[in-house]
Order: structure tokens, then sequence, then C-alpha cells
């Protein structure tokens, strides 16, 4: 059994995309980020930077405690096998566009939602700033998806971990439509059935 800390996040939507693909047995623990559980000491001793997600997995001879999302994704593809090669480029390309969700599409979409949605006045400069980067962004997937049935070829971690994040354009004014490539595969993957049980985690 595999138990996963989590709540309604992108970040925390990947690794339940992921366990729903793989149909392994996982328990869920809600952590409302909001009410700020995240700081509970029963939650800091598993993740000192008080970040979901978290996966432990006490199928292993040893239960391992796994925080960070991308680790977590790289974790599960390499103990089952699956949506990560091997070795060699496919596999380099997975985590090459995995590794810019998280150090660009996550970080730069993370202060749109910010500062179109949270924060407490409207903030022009941040606003157009980090607008014109996730414009930018949406037109790097778009012209690589226009090569590419799924971002790094085979539907991978790179594609789960894009997803949620993609999911949210609404929140980031984007018009999908703007994006052809983008908004087919957006489509393409919104319509598995184990991308839609894992949008819904935690119910």
């Amino acid at each position: 059994m595999m138990d996963l800390y989590t709540w309604r996040t992108p970040n925390g939507r990947k690794v339940s995309i992921m366990l729903e693909e793989l149909g392994v047995p996982y328990q869920v623990h809600t952590i409302n980020i909001g009410a700020g559980e995240q700081f509970a000491p029963a939650f800091v001793a598993i993740n000192p930077n008080s970040k979901i997600p978290v996966l432990v997995d006490r199928s292993a001879a040893e239960p391992v405690t796994i925080c960070e999302s991308g680790a977590i994704l790289v974790y599960l593809a390499e103990k089952y096998q699956q949506f990560l090669p091997v070795s060699g480029p496919a596999r380099y390309a997975v985590l090459q566009w995995m590794m810019f969700q998280m150090g660009s599409i996550g970080p730069i979409l993370g202060q749109v939602h910010h500062f179109l949605r949270f924060a407490p006045e409207p903030v022009p400069y941040a606003i157009h700033r980090y607008g014109t980067e996730a414009n930018r962004l949406y037109a790097v997937l778009n012209q690589v998806l226009s090569q590419s049935e799924y971002i790094a070829g085979d539907y991978s971690i790179a594609d789960m971990a894009l997803f949620p994040w993609i999911s949210r354009h609404d929140w980031q004014q984007i018009e999908l439509a703007d994006y052809e490539h983008v908004a087919r595969w957006y489509e393409q993957v919104q319509v598995r059935p184990a991308v839609m049980r894992g949008m819904a985690v935690p119910g």
C-alpha cells in the first residue's frame, strides 16, 4: 500500500494521475493547505518543507518516503517500469520536458495564479511580466506538440506533470484556441480515464 498526502493543486494531481495510470492501490490523506494543515507537526515530520504531495511507499521492504512531485513521478516510473524509458535519448527527452514543467511552467503559472486570483490588490507590473512569460511558455509547448503527439513522443510522466497546470488555463487567462496543438493535446489527455480519476483526488 502507498500513502499519498495531497491537496487539489496541480502538483498534487500529477501524482494521483500517475498512481491511477499505474493502477496500484493507494490511500489518500487530504492535507488542506488553505487551512494550514501542511504545517502540522505530523506532516512536517514527513516533509520538513511543508509542501504537498508526499508519497510513502509501504510496499517496499523498508518504507520509502518521497517529497517533491517530480521525484515521486520518477520513483514510481522506475519502480513499475512504465511511462519513462529506461535509457537512451527517449529517457532524457521525458526528463527534459518534466524539468521544463518544474522549472518553468509550474513557477511561472503559479505566479500568474497568485497575481490574478489571490493578490490582495492588482499589481499591473507582475500581471504583465508573468502573463507575458506564460504566453511564451504556451508557445513553446505549442511548437513541440506541433511535431509530436505527446510532449516527449509517447505518453509519459512529462505529460502527467504538465496536464494539471494546463488544465487551469482559465486561471491564467489563456485561450487554448490560440495554441491549437496544445489544445489538441489537452483534449487527448483529459479524456484518459486515469487522468479523470487522478484529477478528482482528493474528492
